[in-house]
C-alpha cells in the first residue's frame, strides 16, 4: 500500500478486557477498523456497546483494571498501543486531540482558558509564552469565542456549556493534530448549541484535514457529520459502510432496528418500531451471533456461530443472512 494510500488510524482486532473478581469480561472483541486522513468515522450503538472504550483504547487512557489483550493500534503506519507511557503522552497531546463528553472534565477549574491552552501549545509546539498567547486567541477565534482577547483570561466557570465545549475543541486542535477522538461532544448540549458544534467540527476538518472518529448514540449526528459509520453491539462491529448507505439501507438487523426507530420528518404514526430486550452483560453474552435473543431473523446458524463482518452490497455486515449460498425461507418454498 502506497504512503498516500494508507489509512491514518488502522485499529487491528482489538480486545480490550476487565479482571474482576468475577472473572474476565471482555468489552471489545476483535474489532478492526480504519480511518482515511480527513475522513469522520462515526461510531454508533446503544449504552454499553463499546463506542467509548474503543476511543479510550485508542489513544491509551485505559484505565486498570482494563488492558487491551490482543490486537494493534496504528498511527500513519506506526504501531501506537505499545508505547511506553511518556511517548503515548507526547503522541496524544500532539498527534491525537481528544473531545470528551462534559467540557469540565477536559477543563481545570483552577487554571484560566489561555493558561490551560498555551501551556499545551507550548509542549508540543516549538513557541514562546508570547507566540503561545497569539496562537490561543487565533484558536479561540476560529472555533467562535467572541472577544477572544479579552475571554482567553478567563476561567472555565465563567463560560456557559456550549462556550466551554468551544474551548475543549481549541485545546484539542491547538497542536494540530492528525486524528482527534470526539466522545459524545454534543450530548451535554442544547440541541441548537449542538447544531453548531457539528458545523464547527465538520469546518475545522475540512479545513485543517484532520480526521475523526466521531463516538455518539445519536445516529442525527452521525447523519450529518460522519462520511461512514460503524455500528456497535456487544463489543463487536456488526455494520460498517458509508454513511447514507446505512441510514437508508441497513444490512444487519440491528443497524435496521436503530435506523427504524427514529422518527421522521412528516411522518405520523402512533408508535415508533423498537428493537425487543436490551444489551446483553458483558458476563453473559451469547453464543454465536450476541444479537440472536433480540433478533426478528435468527435462525439456528445464528446460534451457534459467530459471524465476522461480511460483503452486503455497499456495507459490511456481521449476519449469516449475507453468507455465500444463503437462501431464505421464503426462497426455500
Amino acid at each position: 500500500m502506497s504512503a498516500a494510500a494508507r489509512p491514518l488510524l488502522e485499529v487491528r482486532h482489538l480486545r480490550v478486557e476487565f479482571n474482576t473478581r468475577r472473572g474476565t469480561l471482555r468489552a471489545i472483541d476483535d474489532v478492526s477498523l480504519e480511518i482515511a486522513p480527513g475522513e469522520v468515522l462515526g461510531v454508533v450503538g446503544e449504552s454499553g456497546a463499546g463506542k467509548s472504550i474503543t476511543g479510550t483504547a485508542i489513544i491509551g487512557l485505559l484505565e486498570p483494571p482494563g488492558r487491551i489483550s490482543a490486537g494493534e493500534v496504528l498511527l500513519a503506519g506506526e504501531r501506537i498501543d505499545n508505547l511506553p507511557a511518556e511517548a503515548m503522552r507526547r503522541i496524544r497531546g500532539r498527534r491525537i486531540g481528544a473531545i470528551f463528553q462534559d467540557p469540565l472534565t477536559s477543563l481545570n477549574p483552577l487554571y484560566t482558558v489561555g493558561r490551560q491552552i498555551t501551556e499545551t501549545i507550548q509542549t508540543h509546539l516549538p513557541m514562546n509564552a508570547q507566540q503561545a498567547r497569539e496562537r490561543a486567541i487565533a484558536l479561540l477565534k476560529e472555533v467562535g469565542i467572541p472577544a477572544a482577547e479579552r475571554r482567553i483570561d478567563h476561567y472555565p466557570h465563567q463560560f456557559s456549556g456550549g462556550m466551554r465545549q468551544r474551548v475543549v475543541i481549541a485545546l484539542a486542535l491547538c497542536a494540530n493534530p492528525e486524528l482527534i477522538i470526539a466522545d459524545e461532544p454534543t450530548t451535554a448540549l442544547d440541541v441548537s448549541i449542538q447544531a453548531q458544534i457539528i458545523t464547527l467540527l465538520k469546518t475545522l476538518c475540512r479545513e485543517h484535514g484532520t480526521s475523526v472518529m466521531l463516538v455518539t448514540h445519536d445516529m442525527g449526528v452521525i447523519a450529518e457529520t460522519a462520511d461512514r459509520v460503524a455500528v456497535m453491539y456487544a463489543g463487536r462491529l456488526v455494520e460498517v459502510g458509508p454513511v447514507q448507505d446505512v441510514i437508508h439501507n441497513p444490512q444487519h438487523p440491528y443497524t435496521a432496528g436503530l435506523m427504524g426507530s427514529i422518527p421522521a420528518i412528516g411522518q405520523e404514526v402512533e408508535r415508533l418500531p423498537q428493537i425487543e430486550g436490551s444489551m446483553p452483560r458483558l458476563n453473559a453474552i451469547p453464543q454465536g451471533c450476541a444479537f440472536n435473543p433480540r433478533c426478528p431473523k435468527v435462525f439456528d446458524r445464528c446460534r451457534s456461530e459467530r459471524p465476522d463482518l461480511l460483503d452486503a452490497g455497499a456495507t459490511r455486515a456481521a449476519c449469516w443472512l449475507h453468507a455465500k449460498g444463503f437462501v431464505t425461507a421464503d426462497e426455500r418454498r
